[in-house]
């Protein structure tokens, strides 16, 4: 059997616990047997971050802005309790964090639909895709803990010397404090990203804040985004009979709901992270059910798994048990990065193959054949629980088939 060419690598970083058990099941069943597969590795195991002073994950990022592609499986954001689990040195940062920073890019997530899951919103007809500016905002933040009466405030010093000092607060009893910043380019580049992605899918854009609490940080955006559309985007909307919106986010979540769906929801960085793991639980019951995708400026592309590491089913694993944990979106992952790549260097059968990945998988739930996160979803008679590996393997069944079919492996 002949396996598609590929040109340029793409660089895989691998992650942690189940994800990473199904990233390689995924990797050595679903792609290398049809794949010639070139790839530039990059370990982010939570050891090897902890021993390289998570050095690896700067080197990670630095390579997709290199190749241009990646895809990256969940990794551990470290807390106290895995500190101690791991032997970590300190509780490392978010990776996703520094390599969002590092690529400046902002995250579109949209719904995988299949025909045999109804949303949970009976209004939604369309998917919600998430834009999220995946820079900044809480993850970037520092917090700060007090034991004794006190005040606090926020100090600006400028490079020419300005100092600018803004009082918090004066507080009684032990507390907590929490800053956070943002960068105007950032946002503008998140600005002219979503735009640019909903002339792409021809799709209207809303933006989602609360600047009428947050006067400065919320206000910013929202003005930033504003001037951004319609200086550079307004006519090609208005030709295209697309629309831009602002709303107040609670405003925002009541509409969506009442709506059919069918449109791209900008959000800031911790906004985004919360709306699209309801978005991808309401549209199919699960979060495996999500495609990811990093976008930088510069056209730097990143697709990854929605959902985190899965511990509990890792710990099950490594008793021997069988899992049935659903590779569905790290499936997604590694085909449109696939797909990213075989786009920019004009590959049509490993384009064809990525999309034929996809379609296998759907195809593969829609038959019934299901891992148990999507049983209670499923509007189907006759419906087949299996474990992982099983799943796989049917996917497998159903993509030799259509690549025969399609001709590209004989």
């Amino acid at each position: 059997m002949r396996r598609i060419l590929m040109d340029k690598p793409i660089v895989e970083i691998d992650g942690d616990e189940m994800a990473r058990v199904m990233w390689h099941w995924v990797k050595e069943r679903l792609i290398e047997p049809f794949v010639d597969l070139k790839v530039e590795y990059y370990d982010l195991h939570i050891k090897v971050r902890d021993e390289t002073n998570d050095q690896i994950t700067v080197k990670a990022a630095e390579a997709v802005k290199r190749w241009g592609v990646g895809v990256k499986c969940a990794t551990i954001t470290p807390n106290a309790e895995r500190v101690k689990e791991y032997n970590l040195k300190k509780e490392w940062r978010s990776p996703n964090a520094t390599i969002r920073e590092i690529l400046d890019g902002t995250i579109f997530r949209a719904p995988i639909l299949v025909k045999n899951i109804a949303p949970a919103v009976r209004f939604w007809k369309k998917p919600i895709i998430v834009a999220r500016h995946a820079v900044g905002d809480i993850y970037s933040g520092t917090g700060l803990r007090f034991e004794e009466p006190g005040e606090a405030e926020i100090v600006y010093r400028s490079i020419s010397g300005k100092e600018v000092r803004v009082k918090i607060g004066s507080f009684q009893s032990p507390g907590v404090i929490q800053a956070y910043y943002n960068i105007n380019k950032s946002i503008e580049n998140f600005a002219r990203a979503v735009f640019r992605y909903a002339l792409m899918v021809s799709m209207d854009v809303w933006f989602a804040a609360k600047d009428t609490i947050s006067k400065v940080y919320d206000a910013t955006y929202r003005e930033i985004i504003a001037k951004v559309f319609e200086k550079e985007f307004i006519e090609e909307f208005r030709s295209r009979r697309l629309n831009y919106y602002y709303y107040l986010i609670d405003d925002a979540y009541a509409r969506a709901v009442r709506s059919e769906g069918g449109f791209i929801w900008a959000a800031k960085n911790y906004d985004g992270d919360v709306l699209s793991d309801m978005i991808a639980s309401a549209f199919s019951g699960s979060l495996a059910m999500m495609t990811s995708e990093l976008m930088s400026p510069e056209g730097h592309y990143l697709a990854e798994a929605a959902h985190g590491t899965v511990q509990k089913h890792y710990y099950r694993y490594l008793r021997g048990e069988k899992t049935s944990t659903n590779p569905t979106a790290i499936i997604f992952a590694w085909a449109k990065a696939l797909k990213r790549r075989a786009e920019l260097d004009g590959l049509e059968d490993l384009e064809k193959f990525a999309q034929v990945l996809m379609d296998a998988t759907v195809k593969t739930i829609e038959n019934g054949v299901i891992t148990q996160d999507l049983s209670k979803s499923v509007n189907q008679a006759n419906i087949t629980v299996v474990d992982t590996e099983t799943f796989i393997e049917a996917v497998k069944k159903n993509l030799v088939k259509e690549l025969e079919e399609t001709g590209l492996i004989w």
